[in-house]
């Protein structure tokens, strides 16, 4: 990095001639306020000083500028230079289950909140977001959607139907009877029997295009980006997450060409997939899907085998791939990046925001179901799929989101919400029930304050994110803004280092989310990374790369290496394991110093391991130093105990990149 120190020169220049003694004009009689223009002040005297402030006027000699592109290292540039943060999942009162429990927060004054606005939230208390989102997309439920406003609200047309009438009723009463109403509600709709108001076309095209004009309204090309779409909410056999966000690239005069599929019409992804190909050749704009939540899908997120259990050809696995991209890593209800059942050298998956007892309803799992519901399981199994059939159905991306259903983004540690309004600020909350059905419970501190995703972008628009988005140049926090970089190649060195890490990086080698070519005789993968910790967060603990390959016999295989650490000259490797970075948590007052960790590390690493004959991919997986979780902030604000030793009161923070896959010739 170059540093240029500036040399300002002031020249004093003596004015010609000997001050006159100043008088005091005589009024005009002329106002000042229309008629002739006046001079104020004094009268003119002298010839007053040169307009000079740069000594002697010398005039520019276009023959000797300098012609060569380069001075300026922002110039020119063509690569992506900001990541942009944003949240790709976000329910409000237009979803059945958010409306219907009670959530007042609509559509507009989501977007409201996402841009920085300070808002009212459903439970009366005024909130904020720390810094405004670049970008965001409302994803309510295509099934139904705005439904549950219009029967609060009285729709005269829905009123006409007396079940409709009821719920009507039951939501202004409150309490046990509008959670009755919505129970039904859900109940009539799996069953296929809702009331023909619920789903008659004609009402759907009048949401759907206040939806699209709503953002439109918000949408700032080059400040704020409001995307279309919306959830498809797909729960299989009963509560079988298969949820997948559809993020449309263009705006209004596309989006209205179709309405959007719900899960009335199917509940197949492979059913949704024909549907985005269908809508693409119909309007020519673009879509893309971004599946969530494979922990509670009981096994069925990423099968080897199709929706209906068949087995895979190279045609499905190629469709699955092209329409999404991306795969929502953490959100409110845990991660789905990693478990310690299937990664048990992985320290850092341990207790590590677990959802994992059943799918969305709580039917519990079977032995078996985990290997297919965690990414990073899925990114080995994806190597060996490739290896057979010739395409990967599983190469994803890093997303994050909230998934609040209170029409909150807000995923701070000490400004978290909850996801449903019952779970808003308040003391009892962590023990309350945040999913039940029966006696099979969630509780309330178990929701996950996340999550962000960080989008290496040209720019600030539709275009510009979402191609970003398709082409995989994307990473997931957990909630702050941690800055990664992230570059593959067979050249890097440590020369290459500096605070501007970018140039080099796509001028040597390939960016998150993309491929490395085969490897030259000889040589070994590189790879570039760099991180920066957010300016509110906590410093940095380490990165680390995780590496997942095919051995031999074709089995996959899993490594994680501490490349880079904070505080050096104090830690080291012993035993295989990094010595931890400590702590400086003070639960009880729910606070933390930076007295610890790095606030930015960067390193060139090369595998150790490399066999140019094995399919490979490689991700970075960044850490924050220990900082208190919302339960310690809750119990520092409310002033309570929590007794409870399975609560956690301290996190990790931590930013998840895409991967870069190694293919060999």
């Amino acid at each position: 990095m170059r540093h240029v120190a500036i040399v300002a020169v002031f020249l004093s220049i003596a004015a010609c001639g000997s001050p006159a003694p100043q008088t005091t004009p005589a009024p005009s009689a002329t106002p000042a306020t229309g008629g002739a223009m006046v001079e104020l002040g004094p009268p003119t005297t002298g010839p007053g000083s040169p307009s000079v402030d740069l000594g002697e006027a010398r005039p520019a000699d276009p023959s000797k500028f300098h012609k060569q592109a380069g001075y300026s290292p922002y110039a020119g540039r063509r690569y992506p230079e900001r990541a942009y943060f944003g949240d790709q999942h976000l329910h409000t009162s237009w979803s059945v289950d958010a409306g219907g429990t009670g959530t007042t927060v609509g559509p507009e004054e989501a977007i409201r909140f996402a841009r920085g606005e300070e808002i009212v939230s459903t439970s009366g208390q005024p909130v904020k977001l720390a810094q405004p989102l670049d970008w965001v997309v409302i994803t309510d439920h295509s099934d139904a959607m705005g439904v549950i406003s219009e029967i609060k609200a009285g729709n005269p047309e829905m009123m006409a139907d007396a079940t409709l009438k009821r719920w009507n009723q039951a939501f202004a009463q409150g309490g046990d009877a509008a959670r009755n109403a919505v129970m039904e509600l859900v109940k009539l709709q799996a069953t296929k029997k809702l009331p023909p108001a619920v789903t008659d076309p004609k009402f759907a095209k009048a949401i759907w295009n206040k939806n699209t004009t709503l953002q439109e309204k918000y949408n700032e090309p080059g400040r704020f980006t409001a995307f279309i779409g919306y959830e498809w909410t797909s729960n299989a056999g009963g509560g079988d997450n298969l949820h997948r966000n559809v993020i449309y690239r263009d705006g209004k005069d596309k989006a209205d060409m179709a309405l959007p599929m719900t899960t009335f019409q199917s509940e197949n992804p492979e059913d949704l997939w024909k549907w985005m190909a269908a809508w693409e050749q119909k309007t020519g704009g673009k879509l893309l899907a971004i599946p969530h939540n494979g922990n509670l899908s009981n096994g069925r997120m990423f099968p080897l085998t199709t929706f209906a259990g068949d087995v895979m050809t190279r045609a499905w696995a190629e469709e699955r791939q092209k329409w999404e991209p991306l795969f929502e890593a953490i959100q409110m209800k845990g991660q789905s990046e990693s478990h310690p059942s299937l990664s048990p050298t992985d320290e850092f998956a341990v207790n590590y925001e677990i959802w994992d007892r059943g799918n969305l309803t709580l039917v519990p799992k079977k032995p078996g179901m985990l290997q297919y519901e965690y990414l990073r399981e899925a990114l080995k199994n994806g190597l060996k799929v490739e290896q057979d059939l010739g395409a990967n159905p599983f190469k994803y991306g890093m997303a994050a989101g909230t998934d609040t259903h209170n029409g909150l983004t807000a995923a701070e540690e000490d400004n978290f919400f909850g996801k449903f309004p019952q779970a808003e600020p308040a003391p009892g909350r962590w023990d309350e029930d945040a999913l039940k059905f029966g006696d099979r419970v969630v509780k309330g501190w178990e929701m996950t304050a996340a999550g962000r995703t960080g989008v290496w972008a040209t720019g600030n628009t539709r275009a510009e994110l979402w191609d970003a988005m398709k082409r995989r140049e994307t990473f997931a926090t957990s909630g702050p803004r941690i800055l990664v970089r992230f570059f593959g190649g067979y050249e890097f060195t440590t020369s290459d280092l500096s605070r501007m890490p970018a140039a080099v990086g796509y001028e040597k080698g390939v960016p998150m989310g993309a491929d490395l070519a085969a490897a030259p005789a000889g040589k070994a993968p590189t790879f570039l990374v760099a991180a920066v910790k957010d300016p509110m967060g906590g410093n940095l603990d380490r990165i680390q790369i995780i590496k997942g390959w095919l051995d031999k016999n074709g089995k996959p295989q899993e490594r994680i290496y501490d490349v880079v650490w904070g505080d050096a000259a104090r830690r080291r490797i012993a035993n295989g394991k990094l010595t931890p970075v400590g702590t400086t948590v003070n639960v009880a007052t729910a606070s933390f110093t930076n007295t610890i960790g790095d606030p930015e590390l960067a390193t060139v690493w090369q595998d150790p391991d490399f066999d140019p004959s094995v399919r490979a991919f490689y991700y970075a997986r960044v850490l924050e130093i220990p900082t208190p979780r919302w339960t310690a902030y809750d119990a520092a604000y409310f002033k309570i105990q929590i007794p409870d030793p399975k609560v956690p009161m301290t996190t990790q923070e931590r930013a998840f990149t895409s991967p870069i896959w190694y293919t060999p010739k």
